[in-house]
């Protein structure tokens, strides 16, 4: 699909990944002079703003066979505050895949048969997290082959138990 757009405007599409990387940060600055951008900041009074910013990371893939995975979970249950993960995680799959419902997920306490050094590490990081936010957290994370990686924490939700 993008490679159409650079056909339609007679470009070659790079291969180069610096170059996709300097191309697409230089796209992002552009645009905050542009007409738009311009106008949505004139609009909600939005004034004395020095410019603009990208952040950069690297991609993790969840799906690179047995020793990767990715899950979802809860420092605590939150039906009821049990001091106990609450979770799930698949195997070989990308996050959506977790929620999808394409398959059944594993109980996030397997993954200690599973991957025991990632499921310590995880234990170790979630207790981390909530001590520092002083609350429940509701935690996103990937294991590419053997490594674990923790996506994203949010203060978690509790149902009405």
């Amino acid at each position: 699909r993008f490679k159409g757009v650079y056909s339609k405007m007679d470009l070659s599409f790079p291969e180069d990944v610096t170059e996709q990387l300097e191309l697409a940060v230089g796209a992002v600055f552009r645009g905050w002079m542009g007409d738009r951008a311009v106008k949505y900041r004139e609009v909600e009074n939005i004034r004395n703003l020095l410019g603009t910013a990208v952040n950069v990371q690297a991609m993790v893939f969840g799906n690179m066979g047995d020793t990767s995975g990715t899950g979802v979970c809860f420092t605590r249950d939150p039906n009821n505050g049990q001091k106990s993960l609450f979770g799930e995680f698949l195997i070989n799959a990308q996050g959506e895949d977790v929620v999808a419902g394409i398959r059944t997920p594993k109980p996030i306490s397997d993954l200690n048969e599973v991957m025991h050094e990632v499921y310590e590490e995880f234990k170790k990081n979630t207790a981390i997290l909530e001590k520092s936010y002083c609350d429940m957290q509701d935690i996103e994370f990937t294991i590419q082959e053997g490594k674990l990686f923790m996506l994203q924490t949010r203060n978690g939700k509790r149902g009405g138990e």
